[in-house]
């Protein structure tokens, strides 16, 4: 399971570069990278206000996603929880961040599916029917079923990417990544947490199908796809240790909203 480190850890060496969301949600997500004995490491920030701060919880559904992906044995990458003082623009903030290995293998460079698309698809091809005709098929159906758990609001072209080395001629696709924008991403409060429709079909930003994250579902095969299965006893592993980064209100609404969108797709 995704790993949490609590014990505050020095980051302030971290030089921090500003991404503006793609999903066209408000807020400012920073990322940063180090290579320490040979290993690329690569963290991100949570929804960063340069007057208050941190104000997200984005990289806590990173962790929370990786979970659920690792209980329905899904690849993925891995991500670990790091709580940190990191310094931007000369000033010292303390949080939690999330932290990953670089994924890519020794030869390897890495192209958004987008881009690997408009390269090589067919005149009126489909993006599904093309990822089915490069052998990706279980794959993006995975993805889709996962978006529609976690409510993925970002899952355009270059939340997917293409690994290919030109010299041993291999061609694959990464393992699932970045889904911070969903869940609970637009909830500030407790409040609005209690508020939030853990059902709705809300407008997605995904590369594949339509922005309907439900509507997307349509395009799976009539068997069930994971080869393991979300039981109510997996919450506490979920949640394991992220009383008091969370509030029991938004780990309550996150929980419920996943396992109810878990049994409506059971009953499809």
């Amino acid at each position: 399971m995704a790993r949490i480190i609590r014990e505050k850890q020095d980051l302030t060496y971290l030089q921090w570069s500003h991404i503006r969301s793609s999903s066209g949600t408000t807020g400012t997500f920073l990322k940063a990278s180090s290579s320490i004995g040979g290993i690329k490491r690569y963290y991100k920030l949570s929804d960063f206000d340069q007057v208050r701060g941190v104000i997200g919880h984005e990289c806590i559904n990173e962790i929370i996603v990786d979970r659920l992906l690792t209980i329905l044995n899904v690849e993925h990458l891995e991500y670990e929880l790091i709580n940190a003082d990191i310094q931007i623009d000369n000033k010292v903030y303390s949080t939690y961040l999330c932290s990953s290995i670089d994924f890519k293998e020794r030869g390897e460079t890495k192209l958004a599916l987008d881009d690997y698309y408009r390269e090589n698809s067919k005149s009126g091809e489909s993006t599904y029917d093309f990822c089915t005709r490069q052998g990706w098929k279980n794959y993006i159906n995975n993805m889709l079923v996962v978006d529609y758990l976690i409510l993925n609001r970002d899952r355009h072209g270059a939340n997917i990417e293409v690994l290919r080395n030109a010299r041993a001629h291999t061609l694959r696709i990464a393992p699932l990544f970045d889904h911070g924008i969903s869940l609970l991403c637009s909830c500030k409060t407790d409040n609005d947490a209690k508020a939030f429709d853990i059902t709705a079909d809300k407008p997605c930003n995904n590369f594949i199908g339509s922005r309907s994250c439900y509507e997307n579902l349509a395009l799976l095969p009539g068997k069930k796809l994971f080869k393991g299965m979300l039981k109510p006893e997996h919450k506490a592993l979920i949640f394991a240790d992220l009383d008091g980064i969370i509030s029991r209100v938004f780990i309550d609404q996150i929980w419920d909203m996943i396992y109810r969108r878990y049994q409506i797709y059971e009953n499809l």
